[in-house]
C-alpha cells in the first residue's frame, strides 16, 4: 500500500542558483505533498532532469554554467515535461514566451508563493487531463470524428497534436496548440484573455494577461500569411480573440 502511495507523489525539480529561493520553494512545495529534487546550475539541472525524469521543473533563467533558456531547450528536446520559468525581470517575459523553447509557463520574481503553487498544480493537472483524454476508449468512427477540428483553412488533429493550415503542417508548442484548440472548438465566438488564461493555463487570473497576448502573437506568426491582417486568429479589440470560420 505504501508503495502505491509513493508512486502517486509528483516529483518537482528546482533549478536555481540561490539557496534561499530553493529553500523557500522546497518548504512550500513539500507542504503540498510534492517530492523535491534540486540543482544549482544549468548543467547539473539538465543532467538531473534527464536522469530522474521529474513531473515538473521550476527553472531560473539566470544560471551559472548554462542559462535557463538553453537548459529548457535541451530538456524539451529529450522528453516532454512541464517547465515553469522563473525570471527576475519583467522585460524577459517576451523573450521567454517568444522563443520556441517549449517553456509552458513563467512567473516573475519576487513571486507570491500562493500563485506559484497554483501554477504548479495547474500545469501538473493539465498533463493528467491530456493523458486521461488519450486513454478514453471510444468507438472508432466516433473517435475519428471527435479527433479533428476543421475551421476554414485550419485543421487540428487532436490525437497527433498536429495543426495544418491550407494543408501545410505547422509546428506549434503544446501550449500554442491548446490555445488554438480551445478557440477553434468554438469558431466565431470571442474568448476573453482571462478565460483563456483560466481554461488553457488552468489557473485563475492573477493580474498578468500578457502571457496570452504573447502566445497568440507567436501562433499568428506561424499560421497567418500576413500577421498585420490576420484572417484566421482574429482580435476583437478590448475583448479577446476568436477563430474566423471562413
Amino acid at each position: 500500500m505504501e508503495e502505491e502511495i509513493e508512486k502517486d507523489v509528483k516529483t518537482i525539480l528546482i533549478v536555481d542558483d540561490e539557496p534561499s529561493i530553493r529553500d523557500l520553494l522546497r518548504y512550500n512545495l513539500e507542504k503540498e505533498g510534492y517530492q523535491i529534487i534540486e540543482a544549482s546550475d544549468g548543467i547539473t539541472g539538465v543532467n538531473v532532469a534527464l536522469e530522474q525524469k521529474p513531473d515538473l521543473i521550476l527553472l531560473d533563467i539566470m544560471l551559472p554554467k548554462l542559462d535557463g533558456l538553453s537548459v529548457c531547450k535541451r530538456i524539451k528536446n529529450s522528453f516532454n515535461v512541464p517547465i515553469l520559468m522563473l525570471t527576475a525581470k519583467d522585460g524577459e517575459i517576451d523573450k521567454i514566451l517568444g522563443l520556441e523553447l517549449g517553456a509552458d509557463d513563467y512567473i516573475t520574481k519576487p513571486f507570491s508563493v500562493r500563485e506559484l503553487v497554483a501554477r504548479v498544480k495547474a500545469n501538473l493537472r493539465k498533463v493528467e487531463v491530456i493523458a486521461a483524454d488519450k486513454v478514453i476508449d471510444q468507438p472508432n468512427e466516433e473517435k475519428k470524428k471527435e479527433s479533428k477540428i476543421v475551421v476554414g483553412d485550419l485543421e487540428l488533429d487532436l490525437d497527433k497534436f498536429e495543426v495544418k493550415v491550407r494543408g501545410e503542417i505547422i509546428d506549434l508548442t503544446l501550449r500554442e496548440f491548446e490555445v488554438l484548440k480551445f478557440l477553434a472548438s468554438q469558431p466565431e465566438q470571442v474568448v476573453t484573455r482571462e478565460t483563456l488564461l483560466e481554461k488553457v493555463w488552468g489557473y485563475e487570473y492573477f493580474g498578468d494577461i500578457r502571457t496570452v497576448d504573447v502566445t497568440v502573437r507567436r501562433i499568428r506568426e506561424k499560421i497567418e500569411k500576413d500577421t498585420s491582417i490576420p484572417k484566421i486568429l482574429i482580435t476583437k479589440r478590448g475583448v479577446g480573440y476568436y477563430i474566423a470560420s471562413n
